[in-house]
């Protein structure tokens, strides 16, 4: 599936610290559940990854108007 594909399926995210220092998402989607740990290096990593994403979306939107 690419990134730009839409799916209809629907997930449930949660993210927090777990009591191993780590910093956890968690992909729950039916009967999947997906536990993805990172070290808070990585979590900011993803979290800028994140954030740079959203630039690039919103200026694909405001390209639109």
């Amino acid at each position: 599936m690419s990134i730009n594909k839409e799916s209809e399926i629907a997930a449930n995210l949660q993210i927090g610290p777990t009591d191993q220092g780590m910093v956890r998402l968690y992909v729950e989607a039916g009967d999947f559940e997906l536990p993805l740990d990172f070290d808070p290096e990585e979590a900011e990593e993803i979290a800028e990854e994140l954030r740079a994403a959203a630039a690039r979306a919103r200026a694909v939107t405001a390209k639109r108007k």
